[in-house]
């Protein structure tokens, strides 16, 4: 009866930082993952830096959209696995049987992902900025905010996916269903109001094209205007909202 009630009762300080600390450690002796995280984004920006060599106002026209973009695609792409391992190796059956809830679970993840997401996004922007030369005319710790929080909205959509894929492989064709649709229309190649006027209608609620008029935002302007609060709220609030909902739908074990 304690243990049951323990599990059902508001989300737990401890028992969110202890499933935080277990996924970190797990990263830790994972070597190859923390690559993917940490050097994939810094590797990407690079390469586009010198494809763009002869015409570097192009690099710093689209540069800092995908510094925002190449962090939320390998987060998503990590956790959904990582969550689903969790679950397919009967780990999270065995974890939920403990006094653990499936919102102390989910914030765990969040957490332990966010801290990662926080050295990926410093990492990127860093290089970005001072080695690629982006020429941002607003706050650098703009452009590193809404990379967070982009980094953070590819974690919550991965741990919202992965409740509903039976394999690794499945989560990773998601891939083309939640990511792709949003890369196409959230105006990195099109500006938005020149699209099609469904497309743009739906773009206009895609949580990706708030994060690219973010970074565009910081690109050209040098003090906050409503624009730039208003995309970095729909961000950090559909990232909070996916959550959510990763920790409704999320299930024990694969059927």
């Amino acid at each position: 009866m304690t243990a049951t009630t323990t599990a059902t009762s508001p989300l737990s300080l401890s028992r969110t930082t202890a499933t935080a600390a277990r996924v970190l450690r797990q990263l830790h002796h994972d070597p190859r993952t923390i690559a993917l995280l940490l050097l994939v984004p810094v590797l990407m920006i690079t390469l586009l830096r010198y494809v763009f060599d002869g015409a570097p106002g192009t690099f710093d026209s689209i540069g800092a959209s995908l510094l925002g973009i190449f962090p939320l695609i390998t987060m998503f792409l990590v956790t959904s696995i990582a969550t689903l391992r969790e679950r397919t190796s009967g780990t999270l059956e065995r974890l939920l049987a403990l006094p653990l809830g499936k919102g102390d679970l989910i914030a765990g993840y969040a957490l332990a992902f966010g801290a990662v997401a926080v050295v990926q996004s410093v990492l990127a922007t860093a290089v970005s900025v001072r080695l690629l030369g982006l020429d941002v005319t607003g706050s650098p710790w703009l452009l590193l905010l809404v990379a967070l929080l982009d980094a953070l909205l590819g974690t919550a959509l991965g741990l919202f996916v992965s409740a509903f894929a039976a394999s690794e492989f499945q989560a990773i064709q998601f891939m083309p269903a939640v990511i792709f649709p949003q890369l196409l229309l959230c105006g990195l190649f099109v500006p938005r109001d020149r699209m099609h006027p469904v497309l743009e209608a739906i773009s206009n609620v895609l949580p990706m094209s708030y994060a690219v008029d973010g970074m565009d935002q910081v690109v050209r302007h040098s003090d906050l205007i409503g624009a730039f609060l208003r995309d970095v709220a729909v961000v950090a609030g559909s990232a909070l909202l996916v959550l959510c909902l990763g920790a409704v739908t999320l299930r024990r074990r694969t059927p």
